[in-house]
């Protein structure tokens, strides 16, 4: 995922719609009317820009941009879906591949192919032809562990999908709610992608059995609930396992006084599901045309160059170059689950239904 900012730190956090860096000094608005001078970017918590890129693009556009955050990115593609009719701006950012289908079949967006959507690799591509979206980041959502947790007890960090079954960590893993976080959802198609969909509910079950912690939101589970976390104005929880990011380690190193040589914090790579997050311009936008140039803005090459910093995404964007510390201290995942978006539409509500039902009561 890449996404991030310069901020002043109160907690760490990380991800493609999930993390929340709490933080000052973005250009965040109250979204409502716009006038033709400014634009509206509906999207979750975790967009952040740094001021000058975004300074540059306001002056080259002449649009003053609004920042209205709205959440977890669930809840803010609910949000967006019920204010269709007269949206709370011009375009919204950070509906993933989980939740795609929602909103196209809500008819949230409408039609734009934005400048330089031939420089976005051809993996990314969805709605070919009507261009309702326009791929923007990329990022894994994986298992998190807290190394000094596993050294003290001489035990191995879970690598896989099924190790977290396994006596050895059990009442260690923490994860969100699948119906109402875009992680803990994530989280779950990658175990059916995993399983099929025959064997994800005993997957399951037997995560259940072993202890499993669930919360509403990936703030909770990261910052409260994760031993590993640098944690903010919360006494550190006691879970050494936490589902969060493939990019959450970099985060920990470069918000830390001093930086540590590494981070505190691993990925455990074989439990990772590919997300994708989109934007796209809201039917029914006040200001068309600066929300149009606002997408151009999403994909060009110096916002897909601060991202990684900011949001701790990876850009879609052919041949943009990481920075160093995101690439040393990152995750590359060769593997990762993934599903046909397709497939999430149509299964996507029952599995959440039986998921609920299953583990929840």
């Amino acid at each position: 995922m890449s996404s991030i900012k310069k901020i002043t730190v109160i907690a760490v956090a990380v991800g493609l719609g999930a993390v929340t860096l709490a933080a000052c000094g973005d250009s965040s608005g109250s979204g409502g009317e716009t006038d033709s001078k400014s634009v509206t970017l509906v999207s979750h918590d975790s967009f952040n820009v740094s001021k000058d890129v975004l300074k540059a693009f306001e002056k080259s556009s002449g649009y003053k941009v609004n920042v209205l955050k709205d959440g977890d990115a669930g809840a803010a593609v609910n949000k967006a879906i019920l204010s269709k009719d007269n949206p709370q701006g011009d375009v919204f950012f950070g509906v993933d591949n989980t939740l795609l289908s929602r909103a196209l079949d809500n008819g949230l967006f409408q039609s734009y192919e934005a400048k330089g959507s031939d420089q976005i690799a051809s993996r990314f591509r969805v709605d070919q032809g009507k261009h309702r979206v326009t791929p923007v980041d990329s990022g894994d959502i994986c298992v998190n562990y807290d190394k000094k947790y596993f050294a003290d007890k001489k035990l191995d960090p879970p690598k896989s999908f099924d190790d977290l079954t396994k006596p050895a960590y059990k009442n260690l893993l923490v994860t969100e709610n699948a119906a109402t976080s875009s992680p803990g959802l994530g989280f779950l198609l990658g175990s059916a992608a995993r399983y099929g969909d025959g064997g994800w509910e005993s997957y399951w079950k037997k995560l259940k059995a072993n202890g499993v912690k669930v919360v509403d939101g990936w703030e909770q589970a990261y910052n409260e609930e994760f031993s590993g976390s640098a944690g903010g104005k919360k006494a550190k929880g006691d879970r050494p396992l936490v589902v969060s990011y493939a990019s959450s380690p970099p985060v920990e190193v470069l918000y830390a006084k001093p930086q540590p040589k590494e981070a505190p914090t691993g990925v455990a790579t074989g439990t990772c599901f590919r997300q994708v997050e989109y934007a796209g311009l809201l039917s029914n936008a006040k200001n068309e045309k600066g929300g149009k140039a606002l997408l151009d803005f999403l994909i060009s090459g110096d916002f897909q160059e601060d991202m990684p910093l900011n949001m701790f995404v990876n850009p879609v964007r052919e041949n943009v170059e990481l920075p160093r510390l995101f690439v040393e201290h990152g995750v590359t995942i060769d593997k990762p689950q993934t599903m046909e978006p397709k497939k999430i539409a149509d299964n996507r509500e029952q599995w959440v239904k039986s998921w609920t039902s299953l583990v929840l009561k």
